[in-house]
């Protein structure tokens, strides 16, 4: 007996399942809720530190910003540039400028004239080069100091130094995750790009100071912003902080390892971000605050986008801290939770039962004394309890009921025996009388319908046969006048011959149909296999119009009794119509077999086609007289008389189809008797 057959057959279980229900199902119940939001709480706590790490590392970048061009501004204010300016001599004006690239810590510089043309730089760029349109630059000569994020070209950065343009070159590293893309290196560098305007003494202008810091590989930058946020100690439980500076989604500056152990010592330069973080941040301009994939493992993640100085979406900050450790704790504490619960289940369902007990051993004596009657112990009871309490007192009534029920038992017992056998008599009698009255009302259905439809058939036929004799008559006695003459006409008078006949035929059918005694058939064996030969021989013209293959399949042992004409008339009209059913080819399938139904021996003939099949809704209908699913008008009698004809010697004829996958009729006849 399984748990589930015990607990329904047992008082006793039943009460031992429902002392500790409470605290089964409460205490799971607050263990879940406490999973749910303690969860959801530790998770949101997790997402409020990123975000107060990204606004740091935010400031921070805003800071080194704001540096480089504070530094440019002061410079472009500052005598010792008025002095170099002042000299005239462009060599000095450059040794000056390479001597404050290195005090500013930035990694170019440049004067550019009023009109925006290169006069002397730091680096390679040479006098008389153009800037081109800049924000920046544009802004400076306007008058006012601005500092932006811009991305400069390969060509751009190869004209300044080719040490940047090799310092900006990142080889991408195929990530998982990531986007699909044909890149395989990424040439632009991101630039933190400052300008401001140069003034002489009497307040012209007379061009402006444009400076940069390239942030490609500027590892001193993320390591200072991972310093400042994640300092030893910062992250408990193992955890580890990173910073990332992403131009597009390509990591160009970075202190996230390439490989999971954190002692290697290869940085994950040109590994890509996911593409799940790419399209929130970089193409719909959000912030990310959540777990993310980085690299080799799962990270607490924060991406900021960063724009350049039109506003266009450039790359991203990226600060985080593993979540392995703390998923760890999290669930060391669930699991230390949820193992106090369960010791707690334990301790408060075993004090339930202990003193539960008092009430299951009265109930188990009287369940013993239940099964005990069951077993044919009538005179079984529970006996004199110790116990004086409820369940002692309804013990005693207990056992007065038994003694009741016995003696009520007993007698109802002799009833019970007297009334079966009156409902079992009555109820044959119903059921036979049920079924005389269901085939008496088919019986009638029929015969009226048949009287109906013979009595129109009769007037119809003799409306039909006196003009059709006439027609007849007078195509003879035409023939007889012209003589010779009539062979110019020949095909037109054999055409009325063969409508004159086809009428007739129509006739003699629906004669047939409604008066089938007036037109038996003599009975006799027949072998199913011979009709079904000459079956296909009166039908090859209309086979022979489409694309139809016939298969049959002969097995039939027993030969049938029936007239054989008739027979053959009945497969000419399923085979006509299976063949109709194909307009557009398939298999026509005849097969006879022996088989034995409702105890009789007898064989069963069946036609099959892979045609249009027939509706559900019409399959109840096709035996009816006049019912027919022909586009081209057919009278709708053939299979009404194909069932009338078999069930004159007690066959059956019986029709499977499916919609669009063709049908099979089924005609069995009993086996003759030799």
């Amino acid at each position: 007996m399984n748990l589930l057959e015990r607990f329904h057959s047992s008082v006793r279980a039943k009460l031992l399942a429902i002392v500790p229900l409470p605290l089964v199902v409460v205490l799971p119940v607050l263990v879940g809720i406490l999973v749910v939001f303690g969860g959801n709480a530790y998770d949101k706590l997790l997402i409020y530190k990123i975000r107060s790490d990204l606004a740091v590392a935010d400031g921070y970048f805003d800071r080194v910003k704001d540096g480089v061009g504070r530094n440019v501004g002061m410079l472009a204010a500052s005598s010792r540039l008025a002095r170099a300016l002042a000299g005239g001599r462009p060599d000095a004006l450059t040794d000056f400028l390479r001597a404050a690239k290195q005090n500013l810590r930035v990694d170019f510089l440049h004067f550019v004239d009023s009109r925006g043309v290169v006069q002397a730089s730091s680096d390679r760029l040479p006098s008389g080069a153009g800037l081109g349109p800049g924000t920046v630059v544009s802004a400076a000569l306007a008058g006012r100091e601005s500092t932006v994020l811009d991305i400069f070209s390969a060509d751009q950065l190869v004209a300044i130094d080719t040490e940047l343009a090799a310092r900006a070159r990142v080889p991408i590293v195929a990530t998982r995750n990531a986007a699909p893309s044909q890149r395989v290196e990424e040439q632009r560098g991101m630039v933190i790009h400052a300008a401001a305007p140069v003034y002489d003494e009497q307040g012209r202008l007379l061009g402006a100071l444009v400076g940069g810091l390239l942030l490609n590989r500027n590892l001193d930058f993320v390591d200072h912003i991972n310093e400042i946020i994640y300092p030893d100690g910062a992250l408990p439980f193992g955890s580890h902080g990173t910073a990332t500076l992403f131009l597009d989604d390509v990591r160009i500056a970075t202190n996230v390892r390439l490989f999971q152990d954190e002692r290697a010592q290869e940085r994950a330069i040109g590994t890509r971000v996911s593409a799940t973080v790419r399209d929130t941040v970089l193409t719909r301009g959000d912030t990310w605050l959540d777990r993310a994939f980085v690299v080799n493992d799962w990270y607490v993640s924060a991406y900021q986008p960063l724009v350049d100085s039109e506003g266009r979406r450039i790359g991203m900050l990226y600060v985080g801290y593993l979540e392995a450790p703390f998923r760890a704790i999290k669930q060391w504490a669930l699991a230390g939770v949820i193992g106090l619960f369960v010791v707690a289940i334990l301790l408060a369902t075993l004090l339930s039962l202990r003193a539960a007990r008092a009430i299951f051993r009265p109930i188990e004596r009287m369940d013993q004394a239940i099964d005990a009657i069951e077993s044919g112990q009538a005179d079984a009871r529970v006996g004199q309890l110790a116990s004086r309490d409820e369940i002692g007192r309804l013990a005693g009534h207990f056992d007065q009921l038994l003694d009741r029920l016995q003696r009520q038992n007993d007698e109802l017992r002799r009833w019970g025996a007297d009334l079966d056998t009156k409902v079992a008599a009555r109820t044959r009698d119903l059921e036979e009388a049920n079924r005389h009255l269901q085939d008496a009302h088919r019986q009638l259905a029929l015969r009226e319908k048949l009287a109906a439809i013979g009595e129109l058939t009769a007037g119809v036929a003799h409306e039909i046969n006196n003009p059709v004799a006439v027609i007849q008559g007078n195509l003879d006695l035409a023939r007889e006048i012209l003589g010779p003459a009539a062979a110019a006409a020949a095909g037109e008078l054999a055409l009325i011959d063969e409508q004159v006949q086809r009428i007739n035929q129509i006739v003699t059918r629906l004669l047939q149909f409604a008066r089938p005694t007036e037109y038996p058939g003599y009975a006799e064996p027949v072998a199913p296999a011979a009709v079904i030969t000459d079956a296909l021989v009166l039908v090859r013209h209309e086979i022979s119009r489409c694309t139809i293959a016939v298969a049959r399949e002969d097995t039939a042992c027993a030969e049938v009794r029936i007239n054989r004409n008739e027979l053959l008339q009945v497969l000419i009209n399923l085979t006509v119509n299976a063949i109709h059913a194909m307009p557009d080819g398939g298999t026509l399938t005849l097969r006879s077999r022996s088989l034995e139904k409702h105890g009789q021996a007898g064989a069963v003939i069946e036609v099959a086609d892979t045609g249009v099949g027939i509706p559900r809704a019409d399959q109840d209908r096709i035996f009816d007289a006049f019912f027919t699913t022909k586009a081209n008008g057919g009278t709708g009698l053939g299979l009404s008389i194909s069932l009338t004809l078999v069930a004159r010697y007690g066959g059956t004829i019986d029709v499977a189809s499916e919609p669009g996958k063709g049908s099979v009729f089924s005609v069995w006849l009993p086996a003759a008797q030799r």
